[in-house]
């Protein structure tokens, strides 16, 4: 958030773009559909993220998105802190 902040950014937090599900994504930007999930513990393969049922659920959450139209992008926590997703999100935001 405070990449977010730094760049006059305002996102929606913990938003649930698909009711039927009870999927929360990170960040929400309305203006240009993107949502953004940030994929903490995934340095040391022990995140749910990037192991069985956890997975299989990102996935689905990850598909009922696109499904809706809804862009996602998804970042590890270091590639926030090396400013890649912040860089990235800025270039597709002034597009």
């Amino acid at each position: 958030m405070l990449h977010c902040q730094a760049n006059g950014l305002n996102p929606q937090r913990e938003v649930g773009l698909i009711p039927e599900r009870n999927f929360r994504f990170d960040f929400y930007f309305r203006e240009k559909d993107i949502a953004v999930e940030i994929d903490g513990g995934t340095l040391f393969g022990k995140s749910r993220h990037s192991r069985g049922e956890g997975y299989e659920r990102d996935c689905r959450k990850l598909n009922a998105a696109a499904l809706i139209g809804v862009k996602v992008l998804r970042y590890t926590t270091a590639m926030v802190k090396s400013g890649e997703a912040i860089n990235d999100l800025l270039e597709i935001l002034k597009k």
